[in-house]
Order: structure tokens, then sequence, then C-alpha cells
């Protein structure tokens, strides 16, 4: 498991969740595993309390199963779920990037093509952990411009499911349509092109639909539900 650095004032509780959440998005914990609050606690140096308050939490939103008596386990990947995720995050965010061409301020044009750029660089240089990043990034400076900051924060828990499967699709999808995207997004955000701005978020979400087969030539089939 990686451990991330600490942030300022962040509660034990709070980096606990953290550093679990990223390790299941980025299948350094892989679906299926088992984990225990002993091993977890004194991988991240803090109590059992904090832990198993975090694992109750990821419990809660289906990322992690909880056996009474017999330890815990990362979720097995849930297709009805990540494609409810999906779907919630379509409709969201083609709705806000609506709202930011009404909204959008010079200063915040070019914070976004700022952030376009970065993504280049990283592409070019093959950073794909910090590409992931500024993707993340740029999605949520969408809400913060379109004052729907708390939205995002409200969808986290859910897109986590999306989230999961979409860091394994991008063995399967090209970096450079995905920053190609984020660029014509924000180039219809300059022009206030509200039409053109959700159509390119409406295709660049789609890129992202779970593609079950050739998932199941890159991941163990054991990391997926036998719906599956």
């Amino acid at each position: 498991m990686r451990i991330l650095p600490r942030k300022e004032r962040e509660n034990n509780r709070d980096y606990a969740l953290r550093n679990l959440r990223e390790n299941i998005i980025h299948l350094d914990l892989p679906p299926g595993s088992r984990i225990s609050e002993n091993d977890l606690s004194a991988q991240l140096g803090l109590s059992r309390t904090p832990v198993r308050e975090a694992l109750m939490e990821l419990a809660r939103v289906r990322l992690v199963e909880v056996y009474p008596q017999r330890g815990s386990a990362i979720a097995l990947i849930d297709d009805d779920l990540v494609e409810e995720a999906r779907f919630l995050r379509s409709v969201m965010e083609c709705a806000v990037v609506k709202l930011v061409c009404e909204m959008v301020t010079e200063q915040d044009l070019l914070l976004m093509m700022e952030n376009v750029t970065r993504q280049e660089y990283c592409l070019a240089q093959g950073q794909s952990d910090r590409l992931w990043y500024l993707d993340g990034a740029f999605h949520s400076m969408l809400f913060r411009i379109a004052r729907k900051a708390q939205t995002h924060a409200l969808m986290a828990d859910m897109t986590l499911h999306f989230d999961r499967v979409r860091n394994m699709t991008l063995n399967t999808v090209e970096n450079s349509a995905i920053v190609n995207d984020h660029k014509a997004i924000a180039q219809a955000v300059a022009k206030r092109d509200a039409d053109a701005a959700g159509e390119v978020m409406s295709l660049h979400l789609s890129r992202y639909q779970v593609d079950k087969t050739h998932l199941l030539e890159h991941y163990p089939r054991e990391f997926f539900k036998q719906s599956c």
C-alpha cells in the first residue's frame, strides 16, 4: 500500500480514509484483497479506531465488504454501481459546464488553460499519475466556477466506483484524446458556447464506458462480480 503525505490539520480518521480511497482507486488494494485493521494501523502509524471508522465509511459506500468475525475485503468491481456513478457524473457535469459558460471569468479561463497545458506536458513525459490528478483537478475546477463545489463533494463517494474503473481504462483509452477533450471544453467555455461545451463533455465522459471484455483481458477475472 502506498502511504500518502499527511495534510496540515488532517485528523487521523480523514488521513486513514484518504489513504484507503487512493489505494483502492489505483488498485494498490486490489478488488477482493483481504485487509485487516491491525495491518492497516501499523502501515499508517495510527491506532485501530480511526482505521475502523474509515473502513466503516468505505463499507457504507460499498467499496469495502465487512465480514463479522472474519475481517474485511476490498469489494469486487460491480458494473451496476459503476454505470450508475458514470450516469450521475454525466448528468451533473454536462449541466455544470453549461453554467460555467455563463459564469466564467478571465482568471478562471487562465487557470483552466494552465491546467490543460500541464496535462499536455505530463502526456508528453509519460507522467500518467500526475495526469490523473490534473484530470480530476480540471473537473473539480468546473464545479468551483459554477459555485457547485458542495455538489462535487457530495458526488465524491458515489463516483469512487466509476473512478476505480476509470483508472483501469486509462490503459485502453488514448490519453491524448482525454487531454484534447479538456482543451476543447476550455475553448468552448472561452467562447461561452454552452451547447458545444456540453457536447464535448458528453463525448468526454463516454470515453470511460466500461468495455468489460477488454478489461477482462487486462485484469484478473476475480476482480469482477460474477455478473460481469
